[in-house]
């Protein structure tokens, strides 16, 4: 059993490694007195954060790129593929993870338009920790070719007693697992709906089979409500999003437009009584290619917590109207048609 909360070695894995200075600056301290740290990021080609990464390996932290990207690398290796978990466990007994990634905003996409990223993460202890820490080692072994020996000792090696009375079951997803697992999961979880279904995404793109689910869950009677954020940082995305939303509409499903930012929370409910969170997008790139991880919780009160954060999330959207909807301009509908023609790519 684990301890959850909806929210000195430490040990990270980042999708953006664009750091708030503030966390520098700390990470530099803590390190001279015995902290064993390891990064493993994904990291671009940009001064910012070359002057970053070469500052925080003279302060004896150990940064790693994850599958990192080039136009030489991209003639010997697959460059599609993206480390996009969210990890942080610290002395092999609290891990945290969700949506956020390391990134200050003062930096991050600020000519998009978008407004300010909006995301959750969860605190754990318990054996899930020793699940985060494994995902962890495998993806520094994966980037490393060596194993990762503080970890190992605090994490791998000593189990963890039971804290608190929370199931979980913690999935990594992506290349080096079985890359079907996530949406096979995802697929059971919404097809065992029996009266609430509510899910938040940032990217939704879903294949025919995801389609299906959704709406015949809204067919069997389920309230189903997608919440999605008014406006991303993609227009690509933006447009192949919305060419769903006509079907969806017409099955019954409640699809809500967040106006307070970029949602960027990944997160499902169930009933009232499974919660389902983590890092993964519902598109084919977090379902296929990236490599994730998710929580399955059986727990009523953390269900609950998540719950009403979606509905703070709800409470700050507007609801789709169908007929209003189909309203919108030719030119609209034109865009969303020839997004979803690349929609499995995205």
């Amino acid at each position: 059993m684990n301890d959850f909360t909806l929210t000195t070695t430490l040990f990270f894995t980042a999708h953006w490694l664009i750091v708030i200075g503030l966390s520098v600056r700390v990470i530099m301290r803590r390190r001279p007195v015995g902290i064993s740290l390891a990064w493993l990021a994904v990291i671009f080609s940009v001064p910012f954060v070359g002057k970053l990464t070469k500052r925080l390996r003279n302060s004896g932290v150990h940064v790693v790129a994850s599958l990192p990207v080039g136009p030489l690398r991209m003639l010997m290796t697959r460059s599609d593929l993206r480390n996009h978990r969210k990890i942080v466990v610290i002395d092999g007994e609290i891990a945290y993870t969700g949506s956020q990634n390391l990134v200050d905003p003062r930096f991050f996409k600020q000519d998009e338009g978008v407004g300010q990223w909006i995301d959750a993460m969860v605190r754990m202890e318990g054996p899930s920790v020793e699940a985060l820490a494994g995902t962890f080692i495998e993806d520094w072994e994966l980037d490393t070719g060596e194993g990762l020996k503080a970890l190992e000792e605090t994490s791998d090696i000593r189990s963890i007693a039971n804290k608190g009375t929370t199931p979980v079951q913690v999935v990594p997803s992506g290349p080096a697992i079985r890359p079907e697992i996530i949406h096979q999961l995802l697929l059971t979880t919404i097809y065992g709906a029996q009266k609430k279904l509510l899910l938040t995404t940032p990217y939704f793109v879903p294949d025919e089979s995801l389609m299906t689910a959704l709406i015949s869950a809204a067919h069997r009677q389920v309230d189903v409500t997608i919440v999605v954020p008014a406006e991303v940082d993609s227009r690509l995305v933006h447009y192949a999003s919305r060419s769903f939303f006509d079907d969806l509409m017409s099955a019954g499903v409640t699809i809500a437009a967040f106006n307070g930012g970029l949602l960027h929370t990944k997160s499902i409910t169930v009933d009232d009584e499974i919660c389902v969170f983590g890092t993964v997008n519902l598109d084919m790139r977090s379902l296929w290619l990236n490599f994730e991880i998710s929580l399955f919780i059986y727990d009523l009160a953390f269900t609950k917590q998540v719950r009403d954060m979606q509905m703070n999330y709800i409470q700050n959207s507007k609801i789709l109207n169908l007929a209003e909807w189909r309203r919108r301009s030719l030119v609209q509908q034109f865009m969303e048609n020839a997004a979803q023609l690349v929609g499995p790519l995205l």
